[in-house]
Formats: C-alpha cells, structure tokens, sequence
C-alpha cells in the first residue's frame, strides 16, 4: 500500500533530538506528536478513492471515521508508512535565510493512484521536526482550513496544485500570536493532509548549493528527472550537463504557466519565497494567500508585506522569474554552462508571453493576434478596473452579457458598472472611461472572425462564476466556532464546478461585503498558522 519511496532513495537521518542543522541528509526519520481527541471535520472522499485508500477505512460497508482520524492526525500508521521530514532552504523575501525544512510538514510514504502514478501523501500541523526551529510543529484550525479549501478551489479551477485529503481537528489547543504583535491566545489545533506527485521545492535544490553538498545535488536532480519527468529519464543513471539544462529550461516552462493561471483567476498566493517553489510547477503551500475582489495590482494578502508589496498580484510574474534566477545559481555548482542556464532561464519569458495574452484575450471572448492594439486593449482595461475598483471575477462573468447584446443602450453600461463596482458613486471621469473602454472592446469584438456563441464559451472556460475570496472562508470559521458546519458544505459544492453559474455558485457571485474590509482574516492575514 504505501511505500517510502523518498526515503529508500537517500541516506536519512535516524537519531534527532531538537531542532538542529542537518548538514549530509536530505531527510530525518521522525515521529508524530500525537493528538489528544482527533476528529474528522471535511475528507475528500474522491481524491480518497482516487488514491486506493477508500477500503482501507471502510466498516461494514460503511466509512469509519475514528480509524481514519487517528492516522491522518498521526495518531496511527498504517503498513509501509514511514514518517520523514525533508530538509531545505530558501530566499524569503528576498533574502538567503539558510536551512529551513519541513518545520511542521511530514511526510507519511507514497501510493499509486488509480491512474498508477505515485502521489506523496503529508501531514501539515502533525509536530515536532528536526526543522521546526523555535516553533511547536502544529497548526490552528484557521490555516488548515483555508489550506484544505484553497488547494481543492484552485484544482477544480484547472490549476496545478498540492491536493487536500482532508482536515482532522486534534482536540487540542495551540498557542498563536496571528499578527506578531505579542498578543498570543489559544485557538483549535488541526492537521491537513497534502496530496501531490513531489513536494521538492527550489529550496531543496538551493540549501546543498549553499552548503557545498553538490554530489547530494547531483544525486537530487538525477532522482528529480528520473522519477518525476519522463523525457528526462535518461538523467538517472547518466549525468548529462546539457540534459540538466533542459530540464532547468522545463522547470522554467511549467512555472510560467502556473503564474498566469493565477493571474487569469486574480489569486494571489502571499508569500512566494523559494522555498514555496514546486521544482514540479504547482501550487504549494497555501498561507496568507487571498483573491483580487476589487481589481487592484498592487494589493497583498499577507500584513508581513504590506511595506514592500513584494508578492503584490502584478509582481508575482517577476517574482517566479528571480526565483528561477536563484534556482539557476543553485544548480550552476553541478552544471557549469551558464550561458545555456542564462538560455533556459530566458525560456520562462518567452513562455509566459506565449500563454499569458492569449490567456487575457481568451477572458474576453478574444482571439490574440499578436498586435500592439491587443495588448493595449488588455491594458487599458487593467487601468479603468483598477480605477473604478472593479470586482474582477462579477466583471468578467459579466462581460458576456455585451457578447450576446453588442448593440446594448448606453443605460446597460451603467448596469454593468455599478453591478462590478465597488464605488458607492462613480465619478464621471471614471464612468466615462469604463464606457470609452467598452465601446473600444466591442468594435474589436465586431472584427472577430468567429460567432459570438463561440466568444462566449470562451469566455465561460477561462472566467470562474466561484473563487475562494477570504471572507467565505471566515464565515466558515466563524460557524464553526459555534458548532455549526452548514456554510462549510456550501462551499465545498461551490468548489467544485467553479465555472459554472448554477445553485451552488451563484450565491457566492457577489461583492465582498463592507465588513471584510477590515476583518482579521479577510483583509489581513500572516503567515502565523
């Protein structure tokens, strides 16, 4: 059933007391703290079936609850299970911070899914580490909560991502101060538990380039290519420099098309250290992240970047590039043609381009034709959303009404805005220019070679009617502090047709209320969990 698949392929560490460096070892043998009183709050049953695991918990016929929380609180393991934690570094926030590691992450062994491709399996909050450094290893209901919904919202929106098993409450407290500003207090303990093909991160990479480790290094890119991505297979069992490089320039491919689907949804993930990099170009590690309400390119999720704005929605795509950069440094101590690492990096760019103003036409009904006039047109409108604080997923789900009707009064211009508009009352210099841009859309949608029917479905594949904003996830929480858990199931139907405008997406297809504006949790988040 599961197997250490990680774990047999490196020398790991056996006997760790503390926290400590851990120079030599990719990984430690650890144990689980173990939970007082684990319960079972949400499960993805699919992904759970999905993963061969769903007999394994079942009692006449029935799912049984209490075997399932003891393992997945790592009260309980099951056959082949061997708990790890990996070792890494990291820049955070621009800066080298040195070994980091899986200070509250461990990781349980590896399946075969049904597809027969290996999934690792995590607990996220389950304890103590080697890593853990002045921290207790656990995590608050709050973060895994958000955690677990984001990680599902973001897959059934069809972008890479760590997948969600489920969300197990410990019963016991946790001491957290969630803004740093010494004002610690208890709150409910819970475990996620992740589900992905790889949780290496740039970080991996980075902390045996920092240390000098480069026959480990070399050692983790032949296990990474030979294991995780087939056309480089050969990388396994012999070293190529000039196969080292097109796998760097693949890694830098698949991060560029991560980025822009995150800029098509408006998700801003919050804190994209290296260290928060998938080496595989999927989302990971869901923390202060949050969704671009009223369209803002400067906004932030995350109180600890609220000076620098480094991890802003318009920086992300710059920010994945530097990272990149500190990859390519990493790996040029094992492969020294840096002028072809240079090529590779440059491969990101390229990509994103490739993908990313297709992607901004295609939310328009569009075809790109690779023109100055289109990329105006796209940024024009990223002024006037900004400047009549647009909401941006009512606006572009919105749009489509101007599709279907492109001869509509000048009264639907003023329907529209006001029903996508966070201004109480638009000014007319605004009004004026949403309407100048519309006018300006709908002559470029009037030269579209295709039927409006086929704009349209366009426009619905790429413009989700659902998206995770953070005050849904409060109201989830602030149910549940009362013991109720109908808002909860709500949104774990929403997530699951996110595009589709029906009964359980439609009454989350409105503006973000007044209130969440200067909420906890809402506006303002940090990366305390």
């Amino acid at each position: 059933m599961f197997s250490s698949f990680f774990a047999d392929s490196f020398n790991g560490l056996n006997e760790v007391v503390g926290a400590q460096e851990t120079p030599g070892f990719l990984y430690a043998f650890v144990k689980p703290t173990p939970s007082s009183n684990p319960s079972v709050l949400t499960c993805n049953k699919d992904l759970l079936a999905s993963l061969g695991l769903a007999d394994v918990f079942l009692k006449d016929g029935v799912f049984d609850n209490k075997p399932f929380a003891a393992v997945f609180s790592g009260n309980q393991l099951l056959e082949g299970m061997t708990p790890v934690a990996t070792r890494y570094g990291g820049h955070q926030f621009g800066h080298w911070a040195g070994q980091l590691g899986d200070g509250r992450a461990i990781l349980l062994g590896n399946v075969l899914d049904q597809q027969g491709q290996r999934q690792e399996v995590q607990l996220k909050g389950a304890g103590l580490t080697p890593y853990s450094r002045t921290a207790d290893g656990r995590a608050v209901l709050r973060s895994s909560l958000r955690e677990y919904l984001c990680s599902e919202a973001v897959f059934h929106l069809g972008i890479p991502t760590t997948r969600a098993l489920c969300c197990v409450l410990t019963g016991d407290d946790v001491l957290r101060d969630m803004f740093y500003r010494g004002e610690p207090k208890f709150e409910p303990g819970a475990i996620t538990t992740r589900v992905s093909p790889s949780f290496l991160r740039f970080g991996h990479f980075e902390i045996l380039a920092s240390t000098g480790e480069w026959d480990l290094l070399r050692s983790l890119i032949q296990f990474t290519c030979g294991n995780y991505f087939p056309e480089f297979k050969s990388l396994k069992d012999e070293w190529s420099e000039p196969k080292v490089v097109e796998w760097f320039s693949e890694v830098c491919k698949l991060t560029a098309r991560l980025v822009c689907h995150w800029q098509r949804v408006g998700f801003v993930h919050g804190v994209l250290n290296t260290d928060n990099m998938s080496i595989l170009g999927v989302t990971i590690d869901y923390g202060p992240y949050g969704w671009l309400d009223n369209f803002d390119p400067a906004w932030t999720p995350n109180t600890t970047d609220f000076e620098r704005r480094r991890y802003r929605f318009e920086n992300q795509p710059s920010v994945a590039h530097w990272n990149l950069f500190k990859l390519a440094q990493a790996l040029s101590c094992v492969a020294q043609d840096t002028s072809g690492l240079e090529q590779a990096l440059a491969s990101y760019q390229q990509e994103f381009d490739a993908v990313y103003w297709p992607m901004r036409l295609a939310k328009l009904g569009l075809t790109y034709r690779g023109e100055p006039s289109d990329r105006d047109l796209v940024s024009d409108l990223d002024a006037v959303m900004t400047s009549s604080e647009m909401d941006m997923t009512i606006f572009y789900r919105e749009l489509v009404k101007f599709v279907n009707e492109p001869d509509s009064p000048l009264t639907s211009f003023d329907e529209f805005i006001a029903s996508a508009s966070y201004k109480q009352t638009v000014d007319p210099q605004t009004r004026s220019g949403v309407i100048n841009w519309l006018k300006s859309y709908l002559l470029r949608l009037k030269s579209e070679a295709r039927s409006a029917s086929e704009s349209v479905a366009d426009m619905r594949r790429v413009n989700p009617v659902f998206v995770l904003r953070n005050y849904i996830v409060q109201e989830c929480l602030d149910e549940l502090e009362t013991g109720q858990e109908g808002k909860l199931r709500l949104v774990e139907r929403a997530l699951l047709n996110p595009y589709q405008a029906d009964a359980a997406t439609l009454p989350f297809f409105k503006k973000r209320p007044d209130w969440a504006l200067s909420r906890a949790g809402c506006s303002m988040l940090s990366c305390s969990s």
